[in-house]
């Protein structure tokens, strides 16, 4: 977890991820004007959140959240929330998703070869395993085996290198990678 005790340290975040509020915010109102006005709005309320010593488990789930909490606020005053809310949620469910697709590849990286890379080769590039066998030069059964084997070993990296939260229906809703997994630390340096 991450308290936020100085101006500094919230600005080095908000310039990490400005560009990409805004962004959201556009997507969400679908102008320009109103997106730069709410996106001043969140980093007040950004900076008014500073040094309240709240503990922060995800940096940029925290940022989104007040964003979405600032538009639904924006919506709320011309009475358009209820179809704007499906819509926002289904694009943070997939924004959830897309960044923890991320961390994927350096997962398998902590994974023995020749079990990392016949999964790459089915699960990312999309081959059949009959392909990924022919490439390897094994068998199918020998190929179908490995990726198997490989999903089992990925999912046991993940629990140990990520604390995950889900919602009541199991869909993710936000990730993080935990500081005892050196590997992933690395390479995440905005976690």
């Amino acid at each position: 977890m991450t308290e936020l005790k100085k101006y500094e340290q919230i600005s080095g975040f908000w310039a990490s991820y400005k560009d990409a509020l805004y962004n959201y915010i556009l997507k969400l109102v679908k102008d320009p004007d109103t997106a730069n006005e709410l996106s001043h709005e969140v980093l007040m309320k950004v900076y008014g959140a500073c040094c309240s010593g709240r503990p922060v488990r995800n940096v940029r789930s925290w940022l989104f959240q007040i964003a979405y909490n600032t538009c639904m606020d924006h919506f709320n005053k011309s009475g358009r929330t209820a179809k704007l809310k499906e819509d926002v949620a289904a694009d943070e469910e997939d924004l959830v998703y897309r960044e923890a697709a991320e961390f994927v590849k350096p997962l398998l990286q902590l994974l023995p070869k020749k079990y990392a890379e016949p999964l790459e080769l089915s699960d990312i590039d999309g081959l059949k395993q009959q392909e990924v066998a022919e490439r390897l030069g094994l068998s199918h059964t020998a190929a179908k085996t490995r990726i198997q084997r490989a999903r089992k070993l990925l999912k046991d990296q993940i629990t140990e290198c990520v604390h995950l939260e889900v919602d009541k229906d199991g869909q993710l809703t936000a990730f993080q990678v935990k500081g005892s997994c050196a590997a992933l630390q690395a390479h995440c340096t905005k976690c």
